[in-house]
């Protein structure tokens, strides 16, 4: 079912992630979507594109009752081994986001799908999803890569040194051309893997949330914490631009999840920019003028982290 080339890096992706999440999840990126998500206890969840459940467990713990879904089925099996090491009565299934055919209607209080929705094809069509599984008044709370900053080869830092004065800037271009591009994943010193994601503006996710029937409640704009800022040179950057986006929103009540005008992903002719390798599980870490970024823009870090 999962064609995105996530089903080639599950295991590495389990060790790195394993049951906290890597350097970028714990100090920049989950701390605002836990925010935004707040307390679970007594709440139905579904995680989408889960992983390997690491936040599901986190929610299971809380006392959520926590449905994991993922496309990928080699990376869903991590996930359920980890269940069955240590039971939380946590249900995972292989689902494409596209198609939950078999989930009731308004099963879930809380969707959380946390740096998935640029990697899905279809995005509008698993928001529509999303708000049809949502009980009326239900939240969908979400994290991307920022799309204004984070826009595959078309975003570099660029960092100039004068004597005692560093200015840090974040080069943009091509933000307006929704397209597919392929993700490199540096999985060891000799090893590049990729998978696929898709740039889209800032206004086709709004679009994609209206049109299903959402209204955007919370929109911020993750800072990195301590730990980040100390093992990441890409920490003291992100202070200044962020590279990530989490969005809360509701289904509004009395909408018709969808029943609303069609709309078509940001599919695009595949970039023919070459994507870049990096170390650890970076993502979109750009050329810095006199010194080259290191880390990663999604769901990886720097080796040892």
């Amino acid at each position: 079912m999962s064609d995105g080339g996530w089903d080639e890096i599950s295991a590495w992706r389990d060790m790195r992630l394993g049951e906290s999440g890597d350097l970028w999840h714990r100090a920049l990126i989950d701390p605002t979507v836990l925010e935004l998500v707040g307390p679970v206890r007594g709440l139905r969840v579904l995680d989408l594109a889960c992983g390997n459940g690491y936040l599901s467990r986190r929610f299971a713990r809380e006392g959520a009752e926590v449905v994991g879904i993922d496309a990928s089925a080699p990376t869903l099996a991590f996930a359920r081994a980890r269940e069955a090491a240590a039971p939380l009565g946590i249900r995972f299934e292989v689902r494409d986001a596209n198609h939950l055919h078999g989930i009731a209607g308004g099963a879930f209080d809380l969707v959380v799908a946390n740096m998935a929705l640029m990697d899905i094809r279809d995005a509008g069509g698993s928001i529509r999803e999303v708000a049809r599984v949502l009980r009326s008044s239900g939240r969908f709370v979400f994290s991307i890569s920022h799309p204004c900053f984070d826009i595959d080869s078309g975003s570099v830092w660029s960092v100039e040194q004068a004597h005692y004065d560093r200015t840090i800037w974040r080069k943009v271009r091509s933000y307006r051309e929704e397209r597919e591009v392929s993700v490199p994943w540096k999985i060891s010193e000799t090893e590049t893997r990729y998978t696929k994601s898709f740039h889209r503006t800032l206004s086709t996710y709004s679009r994609y949330l209206r049109e299903a029937g959402f209204a955007i409640v919370r929109l911020e704009e993750p800072a990195p914490l301590p730990e980040l800022l100390e093992k990441s040179p890409e920490g003291p950057m992100i202070q200044e631009v962020p590279l990530h986006l989490v969005i809360g929103a509701v289904r509004v009540e009395g909408s018709e999840p969808g029943r609303s005008a069609g709309t078509t992903s940001a599919t695009g002719p595949a970039s023919r920019t070459p994507a870049r390798s990096r170390r650890g599980a970076g993502r979109r870490s750009g050329s810095v003028r006199r010194r080259r970024g290191t880390g990663s823009s999604r769901r990886g870090s720097r080796p040892g982290s």
